[in-house]
């Protein structure tokens, strides 16, 4: 199933949705008497069977008779991201983290969080303030919803603790990054500035992460363009390593790396500003249409 929250008049549901190949189109089942989207994450194939009773009875309306929001917004703690996951990116980016020293390939996968108040809808504004910093860049990622707890889990059983996939966009503030010791948190962490969504695709219909395709646009200009196959550190060898002593919980959100031709890396370098839209999209996943919008967050 794809997930999503919805809006229909005041109100959010869960709605099951059916696209077709233009992403506008498609309808979605609104589904009412199941809570959000955040309680079917955590409730486990108990609340995902109830689903599907639900489903029969359920009001279908056009795709576009519905506001489609930021699929969960209960977060348990900062989002989870994993950087340099894409060897091809950690080349590009290499001279560029603010030491004179090379860093070798790491053995093993690079983590990071960002403050959960940077999510927004799959067609939302990304705020946008140059008095932050005037290198604001874009990372197409795939995201991974957690939807059981585990810790130290074995590589092999890993995939029993993901609920499905999103898309993400972890916009970046080089500078800022840089600005703090070399600690990405802060430069990743700005409000209002981390495009997700359209919906959770469950495992069952999302098929083998390897074949999806992550490509990033802006202004009808493809950035990146790349396969989840060439990862660096497999999704299951990810979530062992980060629940290696750590408890994930349901609802945790996961971001998986970024794909080289982020903008920090062009020459010359490109860097987001007012205006410009940003097109993230995940084959099979959805896509996501956000547009850099100046607000002052000064």
């Amino acid at each position: 199933m794809r997930i999503a929250t919805v809006r229909l008049g005041d109100a959010s549901y869960v709605g099951v949705v059916n696209p077709t190949a233009d992403p506008s189109g498609g309808t979605v089942a609104v589904i009412d008497g199941i809570g959000s989207l955040d309680d079917v994450v955590r409730g486990g194939t108990e609340m995902l069977d109830r689903l599907r009773d639900l489903l029969a009875s359920a009001k279908v309306v056009d795709l576009d008779s519905v506001s489609i929001e930021a699929p969960l917004s209960r977060f348990n703690r900062d989002i989870l991201c994993t950087g340099w996951n894409y060897w091809e990116h950690f080349e590009e980016s290499s001279g560029l983290r603010g030491s004179s020293e090379p860093l070798a390939r790491p053995d093993r996968p690079t983590f990071f969080t960002k403050a959960p108040g940077t999510v927004v809808g799959p067609y939302d504004p990304i705020a946008y303030d140059p008095g932050l910093s005037t290198q604001w860049d874009y990372e197409a990622e795939i995201a991974i919803v957690i939807g059981r707890d585990g810790r130290s889990i074995p590589e092999e059983q890993t995939m029993d603790h993901v609920f499905g996939y999103a898309v993400a966009n972890d916009i970046s503030l080089r500078d800022m990054q840089r600005a703090h010791g070399g600690q990405w948190m802060k430069g990743k962490s700005i409000d209002c500035t981390m495009p997700f969504g359209p919906w959770i695709t469950t495992l069952d219909e999302a098929g083998d992460p390897g074949d999806m395709h992550v490509e990033c646009e802006v202004n009808g200009e493809l950035m990146q363009d790349a396969m989840a196959s060439q990862v660096a550190f497999s999704f299951p060898r990810i979530i062992a390593e980060l629940s290696w002593g750590m408890t994930i919980h349901a609802g945790d959100v996961l971001l998986t790396g970024t794909p080289p031709g982020v903008g920090n890396a062009r020459s010359p370098q490109v860097f987001l500003a007012d205006g410009d839209l940003v097109v993230t999209r995940v084959s099979g996943l959805g896509e996501l249409r956000n547009r850099v919008t100046s607000t002052v967050l000064t």
